[in-house]
């Protein structure tokens, strides 16, 4: 979020506190462990940040915004060129095809988790992470590229 504009609505204060609220609302979750909560913390991070970016006004797989780009470094970070709507569609349509992959890419990516902390959660083994880590970025760029191109 540090590459945000000052007229952003949603900052990273804000983004915390929202996923805070949303979980300690969630009395029905029974936490059964760290790796649980951390897979839920980072589905709430994705879903407060696709619902902004759909407040915002971005349109569905495009509206002007910059894809996102992967790296081996990547943490949580937010910035307007970011299309998290398409990013989301993406990676539903990714779990479809492999569920685990899509959740390693939620955990890197919205969660801020390293790769070990993924492997913990999901209960893998850290070379497992980083495969899946590796073919979802190439398969999301491929299904982002091929749909923006869609639409066009």
């Amino acid at each position: 979020m540090a590459g945000e504009g000052a007229g952003n609505s949603l900052q990273a204060t804000a983004l915390v506190n929202e996923a805070y609220l949303r979980l300690v609302d969630a009395k029905a979750v029974a936490w059964h462990d760290r790796a649980h909560f951390l897979a839920v913390s980072a589905r709430m991070m994705r879903r407060i940040l696709v619902d902004h970016a759909r407040a915002r006004g971005y349109q569905k797989r495009g509206g002007g915004a910059v894809r996102v780009t992967f790296d081996e470094a990547l943490i949580v970070t937010y910035e307007p060129a970011h299309d998290f709507v398409a990013l989301d569609d993406a990676l539903e349509a990714l779990a479809k095809f492999d569920e685990r992959k899509s959740q390693v890419v939620e955990l890197r990516f919205f969660g801020g988790l390293s790769v070990e902390e993924t492997a913990s959660v999901l209960k893998v083994s850290p070379d497992t992470v980083m495969r899946d880590w590796r073919l979802a970025k190439v398969w999301l760029r491929r299904e982002m590229r091929g749909s923006s191109s869609h639409d066009a």
